[in-house]
């Protein structure tokens, strides 16, 4: 493998900022495929896949998705193309047999429930940041959130499952002259040790 160029760095990862305001450009339901056909490579323990995700488009889900926002996650939430509902099934593990059949691995996740919710919790968050960083590749800006009332998403979109929300992720084209300056960074020697 070689290194990526400085153009896709910059997309995925130097120019790449949290959006809260967007363009008027519709995200084709086929676009949100490609995402998760590449985000769905990503490594997770034992192949386990825990992410689940709804994509809020239409604009019933949009009002239905409303009530769950915090105040200032509304307006932003709303002019959204696409509202991605990142959440961890709590039964990730029936679908072992599948993902990982050369071994008998439900034992490995089923200990405990907080065993199980460990797994789960972990091995999504990372599919959640691979389906971000493929949204990017794939010319898309993010709006990563945690503003919303979770037990009530889980209520209305959820329901019957045991899936559980952990975050919301706004997606579209981000209107680029409403970004604002890059924050600063802790450096490597601030939060890193080699030993």
């Amino acid at each position: 493998m070689s290194n990526l160029d400085s153009k896709a760095l910059g997309q995925l990862f130097i120019n790449a900022k949290t959006h809260s305001y967007w363009l008027d450009k519709d995200v084709p339901s086929a676009l949100l495929t490609e995402i998760y056909d590449l985000c769905k490579m990503g490594s997770t323990s034992a192949n386990c896949q825990p992410m689940r995700t709804v994509f809020i488009k239409s604009t019933e889900a949009k009002e239905k998705l409303r009530p769950c926002l915090f105040e200032g996650n509304i307006e932003k939430t709303m002019a959204a193309p696409v509202t991605a509902i990142f959440a961890y099934d709590m039964e990730f593990f029936d679908q072992l047999a599948i993902t990982f059949p050369h071994v008998d691995a439900k034992p490995w996740f089923t200990q405990s429930e907080n065993d199980t919710f460990m797994h789960s919790f972990r091995n999504a968050n990372l599919q959640a940041a691979y389906f971000m960083l493929a949204a990017r590749a794939q010319g898309l800006d993010c709006g990563p959130m945690s503003g919303f009332n979770a037990q009530l998403v889980d209520d209305l979109f959820f329901h019957g499952t045991k899936y559980k929300s952990n975050f919301l992720c706004n997606l579209g084209y981000g209107d680029q002259s409403k970004t604002y300056d890059r924050l600063p960074r802790l450096s490597f020697d601030q939060t890193c040790k080699v030993v």
